[in-house]
């Protein structure tokens, strides 16, 4: 992480805000002018900048405008000894992240740069995005119609509709075909529509005005925005919601979009890639999808084949998700013997690649040595159990997003989970899941593991208890108001009142 740089004339101030930043464990750097702070941007950039307004020479709202025009994501923080409305509305205006004045409570001060900190994590993962694409492995006669279309589409900037079950790959596809493209050099931002609760999603796509609704405190960049100039991947665009459905066509149609709050138009230079497991067709029908937007967005789709038609990729699946996996723990790489290969291709694998891939995590954390036989397989594989199983019971080595325990396909409700569900299988997969992220530079973690874990024990107790949430949050030992709440943040289907 880059220092916070701290660009003030009162050295008192320098030194109070360096201590207090030392205390939380977060590097400074400090400039006493804002000429000195220019001329240190030639050769770097800080995480976050705090800067006095009134200073000799160069005011911080000339430093201001000058760091939004090179760095616009960057977020600055206005300090100033006067406290009157013309300075903060020249700060806001400016594109300050928040404004402080003097005198101001140091562990206030703290929390503000805690919050900007955050901020600027956030837009450098996502701008900066994972440095190489992952290699889309396969040999199979269906993965090279696949591979083909990609070369097919490279120079070109038509909207593509990837379709396919889960997990077989669709966002590889998608960033693929931004890497071959004349936008390689822009952003690839992706966005799960169906991971976003409703309400949350229209400001994540298209940003919000400072003050728009109740905790919007700064504005924001949405994908859209932070997508300019590159491509733009929503997935599971079949699960939108159908008021927003118009926003999007509009946006295909004109190529201009708003903030939620904002009265400006902005122009979008963004090549949309959507993907989905869905019958767009069939949503149509039922009125579920616009027909006008699925046009927009089916002007070249792109099919990719399931696990089943593609068996004879499975033994090179394995070689590389274990050779991967290994590398992220630290851990000399497990192999197959021949026998194991040949029954994993006999298989049913409902979860597809990314079923393939958690299962070669379960090996490496759980499997005793390094030759992986039948026997060293979780039992509901080897005692012949529908793959679903494995899919719907922890420990979950395969069919789940998060290699958390989710409970879905045809498991019934009541059934107890099999023998070897131990707490220490599913708790090593997800220390092995954090890892990968961890070590991926992904910066919400905590955020995304926990909404993912909530939901998996809320849509598991409503399946015990029918759908009905009051009792669920009886047997999950939380309280009524909470699971309404958590239902509705996490977009939970099928809750009913008892």
């Amino acid at each position: 992480m880059k220092p916070i740089w701290i660009v003030d004339d009162d050295e008192s101030i320098r030194w109070v805000l360096e201590k207090a930043l030392a205390r939380e464990n977060l590097a400074t750097r400090s400039f006493a002018n804002a000429r000195d702070a220019v001329a240190a941007l030639e050769h770097e950039t800080p995480q976050v900048l705090v800067s006095d307004i009134r200073m000799p020479g160069d005011s911080g709202l000339d430093l201001l405008q000058l760091v939004k025009q090179r760095h616009p994501g960057l977020p600055v923080i206005i300090i100033t000894a006067f406290s009157d409305l013309d300075s903060a509305v020249a700060a806001f205006q400016g594109g300050a992240f928040e404004y402080l004045a003097k005198p101001f409570d140091i562990d206030k001060a703290v929390e503000l740069i805690r919050r900007a900190l955050d901020e600027s994590l956030r837009e450098s993962s996502i701008e900066a995005g994972p440095a190489d694409t992952p290699e889309i492995l396969g040999q199979a006669p269906a993965m090279q119609e696949v591979f083909r279309a990609i070369g097919r589409l490279s120079q070109s900037n038509v909207t593509v509709l990837i379709t396919g079950e889960s997990g077989t790959g669709k966002e590889l596809v998608a960033r693929a075909l931004h890497k071959h493209s004349p936008r390689a050099d822009q952003p690839f931002i992706a966005i799960n529509t169906a991971a976003i609760p409703k309400d949350l999603l229209e400001s994540e796509l298209f940003g919000h005005e400072r003050g728009a609704f109740t905790g919007a405190q700064t504005t924001r960049r949405g994908r859209f925005e932070q997508a300019e100039g590159g491509t733009l991947f929503m997935d599971e665009i079949g699960d939108m919601p159908f008021d927003l459905q118009t926003r999007l066509l509009r946006v295909l149609s004109d190529g201009h979009f708003y903030r939620v709050g904002g009265h400006s138009p902005l122009k979008a230079n963004v090549r949309v890639i959507t993907a989905t497991h869905q019958n767009l067709e069939q949503r149509v029908r039922d009125g579920l999808f616009r027909e006008d937007l699925y046009h927009r967005l089916n002007v070249i789709r792109l099919r990719l084949p399931s696990l089943r038609e593609r068996r004879e990729d499975i033994p090179i699946l394995v070689r590389h998700f274990l050779v991967q996996s290994a590398r992220q723990l630290g851990v000399e790489a497990k192999r197959m013997s021949d026998a194991t290969l040949a029954f994993l291709q006999g298989l049913e694998l409902p979860g597809n690649v990314r079923q393939l891939e958690n299962l070669c995590n379960w090996i490496t954390v759980m499997a005793p040595g390094q030759t992986v036989e039948i026997k060293d397989l979780p039992l509901e594989l080897t005692q012949g159990q529908e793959s679903s199983t494995l899919a719907a019971a922890p420990p979950p080595p395969a069919a789940t997003d998060s290699a958390l325990p989710q409970h879905h396909g045809s498991v019934q409700p009541l059934a107890p989970p099999p023998l070897a569900a131990s707490p220490e299988g599913w708790l090593s997969l997800l220390e092995l899941q954090a890892a990968g992220m961890l070590s991926s530079g992904q910066q919400d973690v905590m955020d995304v593991l926990g909404r993912q874990f909530e939901s998996a024990l809320i849509r598991t107790a409503l399946k015990f208890t029918h759908g009905r949430k009051n009792d669920a949050a009886i047997r999950l030992g939380i309280g009524r108001n909470t699971i309404t709440r958590k239902i509705a943040e996490l977009g939970i289907d099928g809750a009913k009142d008892d």
